[in-house]
């Protein structure tokens, strides 16, 4: 049964010729990040024991690591976590190549489960299940996201340029308040606690379009012509209308709830 999940998630959100491009994406908000640790945390002594799932290529690993957590990244997708596990080396984490609805980690044994620009690719409800049962009892859940600030003046004129070329464009179930999802649960979580932080990153615009790269959606599909060519198509309008240089604005969202039980 495991091994057909991981073929289904890995079938509908392959990120194979993505991952590469991972490395150009803004990282969290670190004070969230700080944040969330204290949330995490409690009373209790010592190193959090962390399940972050839908790992990808360790951008939210590293982070956690970096702040004395000990890590199990789950990520189902070869191309992404053999980066991770090469950006990682010689640290205190274990890679495993499971999904988020069945990660086959032992259960009750993590005081943290993360889902850091994952929750939104797999069954919410199934994934919920699945960080319950990781959880030790106490222990607490997070999804996160980082949003592109559509007021900033920059995202603006890039969302312009992406509506010009694909005008029903959305951004999905990522950019949804996770709130509802999780209270439909209220057997399995509690003590929803929501965290929201604005952040700058500093990008060349050649950079910033390598970072679209790493992006999966319906609407343009780079594994096809008729994507790539939607796709130079956008790109071709941001290099019309973005500087060389720029500050861009983010946000960090994040919701976390504590499990019951």
């Amino acid at each position: 049964m495991q091994k057909n999940k991981t073929r289904i998630v890995e079938q509908v959100w392959d990120y194979t010729k993505h991952a590469k491009y991972y490395s150009y994406r803004p990282n969290y908000a670190p004070k969230t990040i700080d944040m969330l640790i204290t949330l995490a945390s409690g009373e209790k002594a010592g190193n959090l024991k962390v399940a972050d799932i839908g790992a990808g290529t360790g951008n939210l690993s590293i982070m956690l690591l970096e702040r004395g957590c000990e890590v199990v990244s789950v990520e189902p997708n070869d191309a992404m976590r053999e980066i991770g596990i090469e950006r990682t080396k010689g640290a205190k984490i274990e890679w495993v190549r499971a999904t988020g609805v069945d990660s086959t980690l032992q259960s009750g044994s993590f005081d943290w489960v993360t889902f850091g620009s994952s929750f939104n690719v797999m069954d919410r409800t199934e994934a919920l299940k699945e960080a319950h049962r990781l959880l030790k009892g106490n222990g607490y859940f997070s999804c996160m996201w980082n949003h592109r600030d559509l007021n900033d003046p920059i995202q603006q004129k890039a969302e312009n340029a992406i509506l010009s070329i694909v005008p029903n464009y959305t951004r999905g179930v990522r950019r949804e308040d996770q709130r509802p999802i999780i209270e439909a649960h209220k057997e399995l979580f509690d003590n929803i606690i929501y965290i929201e932080e604005d952040f700058y990153f500093h990008q060349s615009l050649e950079n910033y379009i390598l970072a679209w790269q790493s992006v999966k959606n319906p609407y343009w599909d780079l594994e096809t012509k008729e994507g790539q060519e939607i796709f130079d198509k956008i790109t071709a309008k941001m290099r019309e209308v973005l500087p060389q240089e720029f500050d861009i604005k983010y946000t960090t969202r994040c919701w976390s709830a504590r499990k019951v039980g």
